[in-house]
Protein backbone atom coordinates (compact mmCIF):
# COMPACT_ATOMS: atom_id res chain seq x y z
CA UNK A 1 0.00 0.00 0.00
CA UNK A 2 1.25 3.43 -0.83
CA UNK A 3 1.19 6.64 1.15
CA UNK A 4 -1.35 9.15 -0.09
CA UNK A 5 -0.23 12.31 -1.84
CA UNK A 6 -2.43 14.26 0.55
CA UNK A 7 -2.15 14.16 4.36
CA UNK A 8 -1.85 10.62 5.64
CA UNK A 9 -1.28 8.90 8.96
CA UNK A 10 1.51 7.12 7.15
CA UNK A 11 3.37 10.31 6.32
CA UNK A 12 4.70 10.15 9.88
CA UNK A 13 7.09 7.35 9.00
CA UNK A 14 7.98 5.92 5.63
CA UNK A 15 7.59 2.34 6.90
CA UNK A 16 4.21 2.76 8.57
CA UNK A 17 2.22 1.87 5.47
CA UNK A 18 1.64 -1.68 6.70
CA UNK A 19 -1.45 -0.70 8.70
CA UNK A 20 -5.05 0.27 7.93
CA UNK A 21 -6.21 3.06 10.24
CA UNK A 22 -8.47 5.07 7.93
CA UNK A 23 -10.26 4.11 4.69
CA UNK A 24 -8.30 6.72 2.75
CA UNK A 25 -5.03 5.07 3.74
CA UNK A 26 -5.89 2.85 0.78
CA UNK A 27 -5.77 4.34 -2.70
CA UNK A 28 -8.81 3.85 -4.91
CA UNK A 29 -6.98 1.16 -6.87
CA UNK A 30 -5.98 -0.64 -3.66
CA UNK A 31 -9.55 -0.44 -2.38
CA UNK A 32 -10.84 -1.88 -5.66
CA UNK A 33 -8.25 -4.66 -5.49
CA UNK A 34 -9.40 -5.71 -2.01
CA UNK A 35 -13.04 -5.65 -3.12
CA UNK A 36 -12.09 -7.71 -6.17
CA UNK A 37 -10.30 -10.27 -4.02
CA UNK A 38 -13.33 -10.47 -1.72
CA UNK A 39 -15.49 -11.18 -4.77
CA UNK A 40 -13.12 -13.98 -5.79
CA UNK A 41 -13.51 -15.47 -2.34
CA UNK A 42 -17.29 -15.22 -2.54
CA UNK A 43 -17.26 -16.93 -5.95
CA UNK A 44 -14.79 -19.56 -4.70
CA UNK A 45 -12.24 -18.46 -7.28
CA UNK A 46 -9.54 -17.97 -4.65
CA UNK A 47 -8.03 -20.63 -2.43
CA UNK A 48 -7.88 -19.14 1.09
CA UNK A 49 -5.27 -21.71 2.10
CA UNK A 50 -2.72 -19.55 0.27
CA UNK A 51 -2.34 -17.75 3.60
CA UNK A 52 0.34 -19.31 5.77
CA UNK A 53 -1.33 -21.99 7.90
CA UNK A 54 -1.33 -21.19 11.60
CA UNK A 55 -1.36 -17.40 11.13
CA UNK A 56 -2.61 -15.75 14.33
CA UNK A 57 -4.91 -12.71 14.49
CA UNK A 58 -5.23 -10.88 17.81
CA UNK A 59 -8.57 -9.13 18.35
CA UNK A 60 -8.11 -6.42 20.98
CA UNK A 61 -11.64 -5.17 21.64
CA UNK A 62 -11.81 -2.56 24.40
CA UNK A 63 -15.56 -2.03 23.87
CA UNK A 64 -18.44 -4.40 23.05
CA UNK A 65 -18.83 -5.80 19.55
CA UNK A 66 -20.64 -8.70 17.93
CA UNK A 67 -20.42 -8.43 14.14
CA UNK A 68 -16.97 -6.90 13.82
CA UNK A 69 -15.22 -9.19 16.31
CA UNK A 70 -16.90 -12.37 15.09
CA UNK A 71 -16.37 -11.51 11.43
CA UNK A 72 -12.65 -11.02 12.07
CA UNK A 73 -12.58 -14.34 13.90
CA UNK A 74 -14.49 -16.12 11.13
CA UNK A 75 -12.24 -14.50 8.51
CA UNK A 76 -8.97 -15.72 10.01
CA UNK A 77 -10.39 -19.23 10.60
CA UNK A 78 -11.51 -19.52 6.97
CA UNK A 79 -8.04 -18.40 5.94
CA UNK A 80 -6.58 -21.30 7.90
CA UNK A 81 -5.43 -19.27 10.88
CA UNK A 82 -6.37 -18.79 14.53
CA UNK A 83 -7.81 -15.98 16.63
CA UNK A 84 -6.75 -14.88 20.08
CA UNK A 85 -7.30 -11.76 22.15
CA UNK A 86 -9.96 -10.28 24.41
CA UNK A 87 -13.53 -9.07 23.93
CA UNK A 88 -13.63 -6.50 26.72
CA UNK A 89 -11.02 -4.39 28.46
CA UNK A 90 -11.96 -5.75 31.89
CA UNK A 91 -10.71 -9.22 31.01
CA UNK A 92 -7.21 -8.01 30.15
CA UNK A 93 -4.31 -6.19 31.79
CA UNK A 94 -5.99 -2.96 30.70
CA UNK A 95 -7.95 -3.27 33.96
CA UNK A 96 -4.59 -2.95 35.76
CA UNK A 97 -3.74 0.26 33.92
CA UNK A 98 -1.71 -1.08 31.00
CA UNK A 99 -1.50 1.35 28.08
CA UNK A 100 -2.37 0.61 24.46
CA UNK A 101 1.30 1.02 23.55
CA UNK A 102 2.44 -1.61 26.04
CA UNK A 103 -0.42 -3.98 25.20
CA UNK A 104 0.41 -4.05 21.49
CA UNK A 105 4.14 -4.44 22.20
CA UNK A 106 3.27 -7.60 24.14
CA UNK A 107 0.63 -8.91 21.73
CA UNK A 108 2.99 -8.42 18.79
CA UNK A 109 5.09 -11.23 20.27
CA UNK A 110 2.16 -13.66 20.01
CA UNK A 111 0.25 -12.62 16.87
CA UNK A 112 0.97 -11.96 13.18
CA UNK A 113 -1.66 -9.24 12.81
CA UNK A 114 -3.82 -7.16 15.19
CA UNK A 115 -7.37 -5.81 14.95
CA UNK A 116 -8.12 -3.20 17.62
CA UNK A 117 -11.38 -1.54 18.67
CA UNK A 118 -11.21 1.20 21.26
CA UNK A 119 -13.60 3.87 22.59
CA UNK A 120 -10.87 6.55 22.51
CA UNK A 121 -10.27 8.15 19.14
CA UNK A 122 -6.76 7.60 17.81
CA UNK A 123 -6.01 4.47 19.84
CA UNK A 124 -5.30 2.41 16.66
CA UNK A 125 -2.79 5.08 15.64
CA UNK A 126 -0.96 4.60 18.93
CA UNK A 127 -1.08 0.84 18.38
CA UNK A 128 0.40 1.20 14.91
CA UNK A 129 3.26 3.32 16.24
CA UNK A 130 4.28 0.60 18.70
CA UNK A 131 3.34 -2.72 17.05
CA UNK A 132 5.79 -4.87 15.12
CA UNK A 133 2.94 -6.47 13.11
CA UNK A 134 0.18 -4.98 10.93
CA UNK A 135 -2.61 -3.16 12.79
CA UNK A 136 -6.20 -2.85 11.58
CA UNK A 137 -8.49 -0.21 13.04
CA UNK A 138 -11.72 -2.02 13.96
CA UNK A 139 -13.33 1.22 15.15
CA UNK A 140 -12.09 4.05 17.38
CA UNK A 141 -14.75 6.09 19.16
CA UNK A 142 -16.64 8.29 16.72
CA UNK A 143 -13.61 8.67 14.49
CA UNK A 144 -13.14 5.94 11.88
CA UNK A 145 -14.14 2.37 11.03
CA UNK A 146 -12.32 1.39 7.80
CA UNK A 147 -13.24 -2.32 7.69
CA UNK A 148 -16.92 -1.44 8.02
CA UNK A 149 -16.36 0.95 5.12
CA UNK A 150 -14.87 -1.81 2.99
CA UNK A 151 -17.89 -3.94 3.94
CA UNK A 152 -20.22 -1.13 2.91
CA UNK A 153 -18.43 -0.58 -0.39
CA UNK A 154 -18.58 -4.29 -1.23
CA UNK A 155 -22.30 -4.31 -0.39
CA UNK A 156 -23.04 -1.32 -2.62
CA UNK A 157 -20.92 -2.81 -5.41
CA UNK A 158 -22.75 -6.14 -5.24
CA UNK A 159 -26.21 -4.61 -4.89
CA UNK A 160 -25.95 -1.64 -7.26
CA UNK A 161 -23.13 -2.73 -9.58
CA UNK A 162 -21.16 0.51 -9.17
CA UNK A 163 -19.56 2.90 -6.67
CA UNK A 164 -20.08 6.09 -8.66
CA UNK A 165 -23.06 8.16 -9.84
CA UNK A 166 -25.00 7.38 -6.67
CA UNK A 167 -27.33 9.40 -4.45
CA UNK A 168 -26.69 8.24 -0.91
CA UNK A 169 -28.86 9.22 2.04
CA UNK A 170 -27.04 9.17 5.39
CA UNK A 171 -29.60 9.17 8.18
CA UNK A 172 -29.39 9.39 11.97
CA UNK A 173 -26.27 10.08 14.02
CA UNK A 174 -23.92 11.85 11.62
CA UNK A 175 -21.92 13.55 14.38
CA UNK A 176 -20.61 10.51 16.26
CA UNK A 177 -21.26 7.87 13.58
CA UNK A 178 -17.79 6.63 12.64
CA UNK A 179 -19.26 4.36 9.97
CA UNK A 180 -20.80 7.39 8.26
CA UNK A 181 -17.55 9.38 8.45
CA UNK A 182 -15.53 6.54 6.97
CA UNK A 183 -18.03 5.72 4.21
CA UNK A 184 -18.31 9.35 3.16
CA UNK A 185 -14.52 9.67 2.88
CA UNK A 186 -14.31 6.53 0.77
CA UNK A 187 -17.26 7.19 -1.56
CA UNK A 188 -16.17 10.80 -2.10
CA UNK A 189 -13.28 9.51 -4.23
CA UNK A 190 -15.64 7.99 -6.81
CA UNK A 191 -17.16 10.29 -9.42
CA UNK A 192 -20.51 12.07 -9.27
CA UNK A 193 -21.71 10.84 -5.92
CA UNK A 194 -24.28 12.95 -4.11
CA UNK A 195 -24.90 12.80 -0.36
CA UNK A 196 -28.14 13.73 1.37
CA UNK A 197 -27.50 14.35 5.07
CA UNK A 198 -30.54 13.56 7.23
CA UNK A 199 -29.99 14.33 10.92
CA UNK A 200 -31.19 16.41 13.88
CA UNK A 201 -29.34 19.70 14.28
CA UNK A 202 -27.50 18.33 17.32
CA UNK A 203 -26.17 15.36 15.33
CA UNK A 204 -25.21 17.06 12.05
CA UNK A 205 -22.10 15.94 10.17
CA UNK A 206 -18.99 17.68 11.61
CA UNK A 207 -17.55 20.42 9.41
CA UNK A 208 -14.10 18.82 9.40
CA UNK A 209 -15.48 15.76 7.58
CA UNK A 210 -16.90 17.97 4.82
CA UNK A 211 -13.64 19.93 4.66
CA UNK A 212 -11.69 16.67 4.36
CA UNK A 213 -13.51 15.74 1.14
CA UNK A 214 -14.28 19.14 -0.36
CA UNK A 215 -11.51 18.91 -2.95
CA UNK A 216 -13.57 16.47 -5.04
CA UNK A 217 -15.33 18.67 -7.64
CA UNK A 218 -17.97 16.10 -8.60
CA UNK A 219 -19.10 15.61 -5.00
CA UNK A 220 -22.23 17.34 -3.68
CA UNK A 221 -23.99 17.60 -0.32
CA UNK A 222 -27.47 18.63 0.72
CA UNK A 223 -29.11 18.61 4.14
CA UNK A 224 -32.62 17.38 4.78
CA UNK A 225 -34.60 17.34 8.02
CA UNK A 226 -37.24 14.90 6.72
CA UNK A 227 -36.58 11.27 5.83
CA UNK A 228 -39.90 11.14 3.95
CA UNK A 229 -38.87 14.06 1.75
CA UNK A 230 -35.43 12.62 0.95
CA UNK A 231 -36.26 8.98 0.29
CA UNK A 232 -37.79 9.23 -3.26
CA UNK A 233 -34.45 10.33 -4.75
CA UNK A 234 -32.09 7.81 -3.14
CA UNK A 235 -30.10 4.90 -4.57
CA UNK A 236 -28.81 3.98 -1.11
CA UNK A 237 -30.31 4.73 2.30
CA UNK A 238 -27.74 4.27 5.08
CA UNK A 239 -29.48 4.21 8.46
CA UNK A 240 -27.61 4.58 11.74
CA UNK A 241 -28.62 4.30 15.36
CA UNK A 242 -28.39 7.16 17.84
CA UNK A 243 -25.43 5.97 19.91
CA UNK A 244 -26.15 6.22 23.62
CA UNK A 245 -22.52 5.44 24.52
CA UNK A 246 -21.29 8.61 22.77
CA UNK A 247 -23.49 10.97 24.82
CA UNK A 248 -22.39 12.63 28.06
CA UNK A 249 -25.95 13.89 28.64
CA UNK A 250 -28.48 11.04 28.85
CA UNK A 251 -31.40 13.47 28.62
CA UNK A 252 -30.19 14.63 25.22
CA UNK A 253 -29.90 11.02 24.06
CA UNK A 254 -33.47 10.25 25.17
CA UNK A 255 -34.74 13.32 23.33
CA UNK A 256 -32.98 12.41 20.07
CA UNK A 257 -33.09 8.61 20.00
CA UNK A 258 -36.37 8.36 18.04
CA UNK A 259 -35.61 11.13 15.57
CA UNK A 260 -35.86 8.93 12.46
CA UNK A 261 -37.61 5.58 12.20
CA UNK A 262 -37.84 3.72 8.88
CA UNK A 263 -41.04 1.71 8.48
CA UNK A 264 -43.14 0.27 5.67
CA UNK A 265 -45.17 3.46 5.28
CA UNK A 266 -42.05 5.54 4.57
CA UNK A 267 -40.77 2.92 2.13
CA UNK A 268 -43.91 3.30 0.01
CA UNK A 269 -42.31 6.31 -1.69
CA UNK A 270 -38.82 4.81 -2.04
CA UNK A 271 -37.46 3.69 -5.44
CA UNK A 272 -37.85 -0.01 -6.14
CA UNK A 273 -34.11 -0.37 -6.73
CA UNK A 274 -33.02 1.53 -3.62
CA UNK A 275 -31.12 -0.48 -1.02
CA UNK A 276 -31.29 -0.05 2.76
CA UNK A 277 -28.08 -0.44 4.71
CA UNK A 278 -27.23 -0.30 8.41
CA UNK A 279 -23.93 -1.10 10.18
CA UNK A 280 -25.93 -2.67 13.05
CA UNK A 281 -26.82 -3.09 15.80
CA UNK A 282 -30.15 -1.37 15.29
CA UNK A 283 -32.33 -0.26 18.15
CA UNK A 284 -35.64 0.97 16.77
CA UNK A 285 -34.58 3.07 13.78
CA UNK A 286 -35.63 0.31 11.35
CA UNK A 287 -38.97 -1.38 12.10
CA UNK A 288 -38.88 -5.23 11.96
CA UNK A 289 -41.46 -5.17 9.18
CA UNK A 290 -38.81 -3.74 6.85
CA UNK A 291 -36.70 -6.91 7.12
CA UNK A 292 -38.90 -8.74 4.62
CA UNK A 293 -38.54 -6.01 1.99
CA UNK A 294 -36.10 -7.09 -0.78
CA UNK A 295 -34.47 -3.67 -0.55
CA UNK A 296 -33.28 -4.43 3.00
CA UNK A 297 -29.59 -5.29 2.51
CA UNK A 298 -28.29 -4.99 6.07
CA UNK A 299 -28.08 -8.71 6.81
CA UNK A 300 -26.44 -9.37 3.44
CA UNK A 301 -24.10 -6.53 4.43
CA UNK A 302 -23.04 -8.53 7.52
CA UNK A 303 -21.94 -11.52 5.43
CA UNK A 304 -19.98 -9.26 3.10
CA UNK A 305 -17.99 -8.16 6.14
CA UNK A 306 -16.45 -11.58 6.60
CA UNK A 307 -15.24 -11.79 3.01
CA UNK A 308 -13.83 -8.28 2.88
CA UNK A 309 -11.91 -8.85 6.12
CA UNK A 310 -10.54 -12.09 4.69
CA UNK A 311 -9.33 -10.15 1.67
CA UNK A 312 -7.84 -7.37 3.82
CA UNK A 313 -5.98 -9.75 6.17
CA UNK A 314 -4.56 -11.66 3.21
CA UNK A 315 -3.49 -8.42 1.49
CA UNK A 316 -1.81 -6.90 4.55
CA UNK A 317 0.09 -10.07 5.43
CA UNK A 318 1.19 -10.62 1.86
CA UNK A 319 2.32 -7.00 1.54
CA UNK A 320 4.21 -7.04 4.83
CA UNK A 321 5.88 -10.45 4.67
CA UNK A 322 9.31 -8.82 4.91
CA UNK A 323 8.29 -6.03 7.31
CA UNK A 324 10.71 -4.99 10.05
CA UNK A 325 9.90 -2.80 13.05
CA UNK A 326 10.85 0.82 12.26
CA UNK A 327 12.63 3.04 14.73
CA UNK A 328 10.26 4.98 16.95
CA UNK A 329 9.82 8.59 15.82
CA UNK A 330 11.88 11.06 17.88
CA UNK A 331 10.40 13.12 20.69
CA UNK A 332 11.01 16.26 18.62
CA UNK A 333 7.67 15.46 17.00
CA UNK A 334 6.11 17.90 19.46
CA UNK A 335 4.99 20.83 17.31
CA UNK A 336 2.45 22.75 19.35
CA UNK A 337 -0.53 22.44 21.67
CA UNK A 338 -1.75 19.06 22.80
CA UNK A 339 -5.20 17.93 21.72
CA UNK A 340 -8.04 19.06 23.99
CA UNK A 341 -10.59 16.52 22.71
CA UNK A 342 -11.64 14.45 25.79
CA UNK A 343 -12.45 11.52 23.48
CA UNK A 344 -8.89 11.44 22.09
CA UNK A 345 -6.48 8.74 23.21
CA UNK A 346 -4.05 11.53 24.16
CA UNK A 347 -6.48 12.58 26.91
CA UNK A 348 -6.13 9.30 28.80
CA UNK A 349 -2.72 7.86 27.85
CA UNK A 350 0.75 9.28 27.26
CA UNK A 351 1.40 9.65 23.54
CA UNK A 352 3.91 11.37 21.32
CA UNK A 353 2.40 14.85 20.90
CA UNK A 354 1.93 15.71 17.27
CA UNK A 355 -0.53 17.63 15.13
CA UNK A 356 -0.73 18.28 11.42
CA UNK A 357 -1.63 21.30 9.26
CA UNK A 358 -5.20 21.26 7.98
CA UNK A 359 -7.52 23.46 5.99
CA UNK A 360 -8.05 27.18 6.63
CA UNK A 361 -4.75 27.60 8.52
CA UNK A 362 -5.91 25.38 11.38
CA UNK A 363 -4.10 22.45 12.91
CA UNK A 364 -5.60 19.07 13.71
CA UNK A 365 -4.62 16.29 16.07
CA UNK A 366 -3.07 13.44 14.13
CA UNK A 367 -4.76 10.90 16.41
CA UNK A 368 -8.39 12.08 16.35
CA UNK A 369 -8.53 14.86 13.72
CA UNK A 370 -9.89 17.36 16.27
CA UNK A 371 -8.91 20.97 15.68
CA UNK A 372 -6.03 22.20 17.82
CA UNK A 373 -7.15 25.49 19.35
Amino acid sequence: MHAKKTRSHFSLHKNMNQHLLDPTDLSVSETDAILGLAMQMINREFDPSRLRQGTKLATLFYEPSTRTRLSFTAAIIELGGHALGFSEAGSSSVSKGETVADTVRVVSKFADIIAIRHPQEGAPMVAALHASVPVINAGDGGHSHPTQTLTDLLTIKREKGRLDNLTVGLCGDLKYGRTVHSLLKALSRYKNNRFVLIAPDELRLPDYIIHAVNDHPSLSFSEQSSLEAAIPDLDVLYMTRIQKERFDDEAQYIRLKDSFILDAAKLANAPKQMIIMHPLPRVNEIAPEVDADPRAAYFRQVENGKYVRMALIHTLLKHNADYRLPEMPPATWQTGNLCKNPRCISAVEPVIPYNHPAEHNTRRCVYCDAEIL
